[in-house]
C-alpha cells in the first residue's frame, strides 16, 4: 500500500514492479494443484469492501457486489471455511485440518469491516480472520497508513461476535524487515498488548504489513508470543506451509469470479512453501539501506 494504487503488493515486497512481482510470485512456473506435494489451501487477503475507496487503496478494494460474488463462490466450492487458528493447530501438530479448507483474511481494519463486510460473511456462515493495525484504529493512535475511513478499536469485540478471529497487523504498518530490534519489538508487542487489553484474551496471530518479513522478523514474531504469521506472496498455502510465513492470495479489484474459482480449485498460483528468490532478497537489502537514511517507512 502506497499513495500509488499500483504499489500495494503481493508478498514480501511484491507489487514494486515487474521484476519484483515475478520474485514474489515464485520466480517460476505456476504449479498445478498439489504440485508442492500437499493439497493447496487458498488463503484470501482482502482490504476494504466499498464502492468509493481512497485512491491509494483502490486497486486492492473490491465492491460489495464483487465481494458477494466471491463469497458465493466460496460457498459453492464446498470448501470448509476456517480461521487462522485451525491452520495454527494443524501446523503445530495439535489437530488435522478439515477437508479442503479455505481461509478469508482482512488487513488493516477499514470502516466497512465491522459493518456490511462482517454482515455479508455472517449471512453465509463464513468465519474469517481480521488483522488490525492498532495505531490506525486506537484513540490517539498514529500509523503510517494514508488517510482512509477506519473502524475503531472498540469494535474489535464486535468482529468476534460476527465470527471473526482477531490478529495483529502491528502498530504503524511499517516495513518490519527494515526496523531496528527495538522498533521491531515495539511493533510486535505493543499491538498485541493493545488488542489483548480490549478483547480480554490472548492474541496469537500476526500478519506482516505488506508481507515484508525476514528470518529475524520471523524469529522475533515467535519470541513475541505469536503462534503464526501470514505473509502475502500471492501464492496458495498448503498443509505444510511455514508457520511464520503463511502464503496468501491478495485480491485486487481486477480479479474476476473465475480467478477466485480457480484459486478455490487449487490452481492459478504457485503452492507454498518455497524459498525466496534472489530478487526478493535484493529488494529487502535495498529497502534496509534506504530505511537507514529515511527512517521507518510505510509498508506498501
Amino acid at each position: 500500500m502506497r499513495t500509488s494504487a499500483r504499489t500495494h503488493g503481493e508478498g514480501q515486497g511484491d507489487g514494486r514492479g515487474r521484476a519484483e512481482r515475478g520474485a514474489q510470485d515464485g520466480e517460476g512456473p505456476i504449479s498445478p494443484p498439489g504440485a508442492a506435494g500437499s493439497p493447496a489451501v487458498p488463503v484470501f487477503l482482502y482490504h476494504s469492501v466499498t464502492d468509493d475507496p481512497p485512491d491509494w487503496i483502490a486497486e486492492f478494494t473490491v465492491t460489495p457486489k464483487q465481494f458477494a460474488a466471491h463469497l458465493d463462490a466460496v460457498v459453492r466450492s464446498g470448501r470448509t471455511p476456517v480461521t487462522i487458528s485451525a491452520i495454527a493447530d494443524h501446523l503445530a501438530g495439535r489437530a488435522p485440518l478439515p477437508p479442503r479448507p479455505v481461509l478469508l483474511t482482512f488487513d488493516d481494519g477499514f470502516a466497512d469491516l465491522p459493518g456490511p463486510t462482517a454482515e455479508a460473511l455472517a449471512e453465509r456462515a463464513l468465519p474469517a480472520t481480521a488483522y488490525l493495525t492498532t495505531g490506525a484504529i486506537a484513540p490517539g493512535g498514529r500509523s503510517l497508513l494514508p488517510p482512509a475511513p477506519m473502524m475503531t478499536l472498540d469494535r474489535a469485540a464486535e468482529l468476534e461476535r460476527y465470527g471473526m478471529e482477531i490478529g495483529s497487523h502491528t502498530v504503524t504498518h511499517a516495513q518490519l524487515d527494515t526496523l531496528s530490534g527495538k522498533e521491531l519489538a515495539y511493533e510486535l508487542s505493543s499491538s498485541k498488548a493493545v488488542l489483548e487489553d480490549v478483547l480480554g484474551h490472548e492474541v496469537r496471530h500476526l500478519a506482516y504489513p505488506h508481507g515484508y518479513n525476514s528470518p529475524r522478523v520471523r524469529a522475533m514474531s515467535a519470541r513475541a508470543g505469536y503462534e503464526t504469521a501470514t505473509a502475502v506472496r500471492h501464492a496458495l498455502s498448503s498443509d505444510r506451509d511455514e508457520r511464520y510465513r503463511i502464503a496468501r492470495l491478495i485480491v485486487r479489484r481486477t480479479h474476476t469470479v473465475a480467478d477466485v474459482e480457480g484459486w478455490l480449485a487449487g490452481a492459478g498460483a504457485r503452492v507454498a512453501p518455497y524459498r525466496d528468490g534472489p530478487k526478493t532478497i535484493a529488494w529487502r537489502w535495498y529497502r534496509r539501506a534506504r530505511a537507514m537514511v529515511r527512517g521507518p517507512e510505510f509498508a506498501g
